[in-house]
């Protein structure tokens, strides 16, 4: 609880000098232009998620046998289920 009480004063510190930072209209564009960049970048790193790969739509759910990682992925999420499924009704007894 004494963290919380430290933390306070630092918070509202940061937000006063956000808000006189924030006060006239050019600081506010370089702002929205830093946000901006910073969201590109974003997008660019990361990909854009509303267009996925078409190879990867074609693979899903049908995991080539040939491509022994993916197929251990797969071998290891059902074995997961199955451990879990164990799990339970072991405890149930």
């Amino acid at each position: 609880m004494g963290k919380t009480r430290k933390m306070n004063p630092y918070l509202l510190l940061g937000l006063g000098v956000a808000g006189a930072f924030l006060s006239s209209k050019e600081n506010r564009d370089k702002a929205m232009e830093m946000v901006e960049k910073v969201k590109h970048k974003a997008m660019d790193l990361w990909g854009n998620t509303s267009n996925p790969d078409p190879d990867l739509l074609e693979k899903a759910g049908r995991p080539d046998p040939h491509d022994l990682e993916d197929a251990k992925m797969v071998g290891e999420g059902a074995q997961y289920s199955v451990d879990y499924y164990n799990k339970q009704v072991q405890s149930t007894k």
